[in-house]
């Protein structure tokens, strides 16, 4: 009896695309679709070409897709894929570079991986992003998406990130501070 692609993991269907079954790829779009367009109008806000983007995104992974290795996890190369995309939307819609430099790449900081205590804790940070989201800079804004909304590990960020683990610690701790701060605020000044 034949294993339906549905039942197989992500990087056996990546076996299976490289071995030229472009159908395994359609169970990969499916997968990934709504995971992508929730990260990206997470991420670039205003943005109305998300859906676009999303598409080019699974155009450069499929094009890329034999040099994935197969013993990894599928899901943080393809956000890897999705971040730069993503990165260059924003700067084509500012026209200006962003300034992605940050000294927390430069020093060494000790790694401390936050867990989430449980669901109600996600659904809490969650409506925190959705609302202050747009209000907080980019290098942290990211860390929360991948973290809380699309609930990859510290490795996985780093990786995709391209940054030390313990900095991904210290803009999580951060990004979460201005957001608590920004809605604080919010709440402050709508009551007076």
């Amino acid at each position: 009896m034949a294993i339906s692609e549905e039942n197989l993991s992500d990087e056996e269907l990546v076996a299976r695309v490289q071995g030229n079954n472009e159908m395994a790829f359609g169970v990969l779009m499916k997968r990934y679709q709504d995971r992508l367009l929730r990260y990206g109008r997470r991420f670039l806000a205003e943005h109305s070409h998300i859906e676009d983007i999303v598409q080019d995104i699974f155009i450069r992974a499929y094009q890329n897709i034999q040099s994935f290795d197969t013993s990894k996890r599928f899901s943080p190369w393809l956000y890897r894929i999705a971040h730069n995309a993503f990165v260059n939307a924003l700067r084509t819609r500012q026209h200006t570079p962003l300034l992605f430099m940050n000294f927390d790449t430069l020093l060494s900081h000790p790694t401390y991986e936050e867990k989430l205590e449980n669901k109600e804790e996600a659904q809490h940070m969650n409506a925190m992003l959705e609302s202050g989201l747009n209000t907080i800079p980019a290098i942290y804004r990211e860390v929360l998406i991948l973290f809380y909304g699309e609930e990859l590990r510290y490795q996985e960020i780093a990786d995709i990130l391209h940054i030390p683990i313990g900095t991904v610690g210290i803009r999580l701790r951060r990004g979460k501070e201005l957001l608590k701060k920004l809605l604080h605020s919010a709440t402050h000044y709508n009551t007076h």
